[in-house]
Formats: C-alpha cells, structure tokens, sequence
C-alpha cells in the first residue's frame, strides 16, 4: 500500500507542476516550450499515382515501397504561436540533445529560461546532453533548460502531443517516400502554423483534475 501511495504522490505532483505551469501569465523571457517526438514510415509509390482532375479523386495503388523510418521533432510555445520542427534519421540521445541546442542557441537565445515540457522516454534527461557535448557545452545548454515531466502514462498532458495531431492530419498522415520530401513537407506546414502564430487553447486545469481524477487517488 505504501508503494502505491507513493505512486499515486509522484503521479499528481508531476500532474499539477505541469498543470501549474500552463495556468501561469505568458512571460516571453521563460517561455513554456513542449517538446515531443512522432516515428514516421517513409512509404515510397510502387506505382505511379493517377493525378486528380475535375469530379475524379487522386488514384493511387495500394502496394507500396518500404523506405525505412524517419523521426520529426515538434515543439510548440502554445501561450505565443510559435512552432518548431526538425526531422531526423533517428531518436537517438544525440538528436534530442542537438535539437534543444537549437532551441537555445536560435529560436531562443534571449530568453532567460526554457521551461521543457517533455515525457519519460529516457532520452529526455540531462546525460543526452553530456554524451553528446563537452560538459563545458552541456552546462552551457543545460543552464538555459529547465525540465517538466508529465507523469507516466499521462503523456497526454504535454501539449505537443496536441500538435503533432495537428501536422498529421494536415501534413503528414499520408505516404511520403524519402527524408527530404517529409524535411520540406513538414518545414513549409511548419512556417503555416508560425506565419497564423497558431495557439493552443489549454482548458483542462488543476481544479478540473482534482474533480475528474480525485476517485482514482489513493
């Protein structure tokens, strides 16, 4: 029973930080960036498709090519509109730990604080960051990054997850052959979302959390 307790504790704590944190005003110097990942299959055509004309659908066969695996990286500032995405090879520690790089040194580099909402997968911590820099650059990276964890298996919480919906309906939810087809599809539905500053419109709250889940804690 004390384990489960413990569980239960652990659970909500990580629950309401990350809630407390999407109640908070805007402040442009300590942005609240989510961060999250989607596996992508590339799927090349074994057959050309039939373009759509006037009162006929595009026509496309059912076989394909497999042309192995990508990754896209999503993170979204939903208070300000602001998106980034980068697609990579692979997951590994090593992209994780160049994509937030990025986030500090480019999008970012005048804000005092990135406060990182990400989940459990067990890239998303600080020794991504000391594999792949020195621990002088690691620190330096570190200094600007401040983690939040939603809970296991509440990965739901994390906004990204919202958006990532978003580009596969409108993007990426269908066959894309090759990295540099899904790099450009990705990257041009990634400057709509910037260029119409799309926001996310967060309602589920503390309060509304104890009243929905309060029969499930212990």
């Amino acid at each position: 029973m004390w384990c489960i307790q413990t569980i239960d504790a652990i659970f909500r704590a990580c629950m309401y930080d990350v809630l407390d944190l999407y109640e908070e005003p805007y402040d442009p110097k300590k942005p609240i960036v989510n961060l999250d990942e989607k596996p992508k299959q590339l799927l090349g055509e074994k057959r050309m498709p039939i373009p759509m004309k006037p009162g006929s659908p595009e026509k496309y066969d059912y076989e394909y090519v497999r042309n192995g695996t990508a990754n896209i990286f999503v993170a979204v500032e939903i208070k300000a509109g602001k998106h980034v995405t980068q697609v990579t090879e692979r997951r590994t520690r090593k992209d994780f730990a160049l994509f937030v790089k990025m986030l500090v040194d480019g999008k970012y580099q005048n804000v005092e604080v990135i406060r990182l909402v990400v989940d459990n997968l067990n890239t998303h911590n600080e020794k991504s960051f000391y594999e792949t820099f020195s621990k002088e650059e690691a620190e330096k990276v570190l200094s600007k990054i401040e983690f939040h964890y939603t809970p296991k298996h509440a990965s739901w919480l994390n906004t990204a997850e919202i958006e990532i919906n978003v580009m596969d309906i409108e993007c990426t939810d269908r066959r894309i052959g090759d990295l540099e087809t899904l790099a450009r599809e990705v990257a041009a539905w990634t400057k709509r979302r910037n260029d119409q500053k799309k926001k996310i419109n967060w309602k589920f709250t503390r309060d509304k959390a104890d009243k929905k889940l309060s029969k499930y804690y212990i």
